[in-house]
């Protein structure tokens, strides 16, 4: 298991979540971080259910590594943004998003396009390594001079060239493809949805490419 703590802050790597506070976190379109969605638990940041606020850090970025790790409640469901801009009603109209699943019980677990690990409803994982539910799942996110990386468990389930013509035409055959804002900030928030079910987050910490 991955222990970050405040103290590493220095050097490279920013804690937003070390287990006992949150740091540079908020709610999307918010000031504040949302106590009434989220709680820490155990060590983890959780949300609590129904559907909520989701969060945003406040830095914005460009070129970073992320990483993190997640579980959910039988049949959950969340996100890992990142690109997020505030302009929209929702952070999933601007922000990619790495899919969080029970792919096993969720119907969106059906189809590859959106099962855990995807760039959600663009890129199918290339490989199947999530966890079963009730286990955590290890996270990287890598996003250096658009060039993105998805690794869950070790294992790198999908790499694709951010604003390429490839990535537009999977846009355009999309549920994004009439939203105008999404897909297209050079630069932005990371966000962790609150979709409504129980998910927990533990670990999280990012650092500038």
């Amino acid at each position: 298991m991955m222990v970050v703590s405040s103290a590493q802050n220095n050097g490279d790597w920013t804690v937003l979540f070390d287990g006992e506070k949150t740091y540079g976190l908020r709610g999307y379109q918010q000031s504040d971080f949302p106590w009434d969605s989220w709680v820490i638990e155990n060590g983890t940041l959780k949300t609590i259910p129904p559907r909520g606020v989701d969060l945003i850090t406040d830095e914005i970025y460009k070129n970073f590594e992320l990483e993190l790790e997640w579980k959910v409640s039988t049949a959950g469901n969340s996100g890992i943004f990142y690109f997020a801009t505030e302009e929209a009603d929702r952070i999933w109209q601007s922000a990619p998003e790495m899919q969080v699943l029970d792919d096993d019980a969720h119907q969106d677990g059906k189809r590859k396009m959106t099962s855990a690990g995807a760039l959600y409803d663009l890129i199918p994982p290339s490989a199947k390594v999530v966890k079963p539910v009730g286990e955590f799942n290890q996270v990287r996110i890598i996003v250096k001079d658009n060039h993105v990386e998805h690794w869950l468990n070790g294992t790198k389930v999908v790499e694709y060239e951010y604003g390429s013509e490839a990535l537009i035409k999977l846009i355009a055959k999309s549920k994004f493809k009439d939203m105008p804002y999404f897909a297209k900030a050079s630069e932005g928030h990371i966000g962790l949805q609150h979709h409504g079910e129980e998910v927990w987050y533990r670990n999280i910490r990012i650092r500038k490419l």
